[in-house]
């Protein structure tokens, strides 16, 4: 399969210097177990994190860490980046071997590889001024599109917990009252140094979610 990089490059909007980086992007294991995308996969990665969490920091200057780390999480995952991946049509251009023969646009993983790869490439080509302003550009509907997550009641507590004594909050599930099919749950919660929460709901986790925020409202963290 004989990649054209050329119409590679119309379509990013980017001119490779060195076209071999390009190529290599696009190289999946399954087609050359030695010369292929994993290291630029690899440092691709981290470029996309860099400045993902730059720009959020600076889009949210003023929002919980813990809020833009999920923002942070949605927005470099497999699933997004493979959409990125779509959206560039690299799908047409990935050179895979026959276990791939026919490339799926389920195929996440791989899209989502090559995704990262051709970032790590540009970024040996070009630099990370050139990296940032094409992952601005093509994450620019995701980056705008990102709700603002809010943390539930049992991930809030658990990071306070880890933070403050090194330990997990403790549940308990102490009491179930009313019909199977309509059942009631009661839990506790507790951490160090504090004393045990209840919380009710129809399930264990709702009970439990209830009983976190009993807590976390005592210890004025909402």
């Amino acid at each position: 399969m004989n990649i054209n990089l050329k119409s590679i490059e119309k379509n990013l909007g980017v001119n490779f210097k060195n076209k071999n980086l390009l190529n290599k992007s696009l190289i999946h294991k399954s087609f050359d177990k030695i010369n292929n995308n994993e290291k630029l996969e690899f440092l691709g990665d981290r470029v996309i994190g860099l400045i993902i969490s730059k720009k959020l920091l600076s889009l949210y200057p003023d929002e919980e860490e813990g809020i833009i780390d999920k923002k942070f999480a949605s927005l470099v995952n497999k699933k997004t980046c493979a959409q990125i991946a779509l959206q560039l049509n690299l799908k047409k251009y990935i050179k895979t071997g026959n276990s791939y023969k026919v490339l799926k646009s389920t195929d996440e993983k791989i899209l989502s590889d090559t995704c990262e790869a051709l970032i790590g490439a540009l970024y040996l080509d070009q630099g990370i001024n050139s990296a940032e302003k094409f992952i601005l550009k093509v994450w620019s509907v995701f980056i705008k599109d990102s709700k603002i997550t809010k943390i539930d009641s049992k991930t809030k507590l658990q990071e306070y917990s880890l933070k403050k004594y090194k330990k997990l909050p403790v549940y308990t599930i102490t009491k179930k009252v009313g019909p199977n099919h309509n059942p009631i749950f009661k839990a506790l919660v507790n951490i160090p140094q504090s004393k045990k929460y209840p919380g009710f709901g129809k399930s264990k986790k709702i009970a439990e979610q209830n009983a976190a925020f009993e807590l976390i409202k005592d210890l004025d963290l909402n």
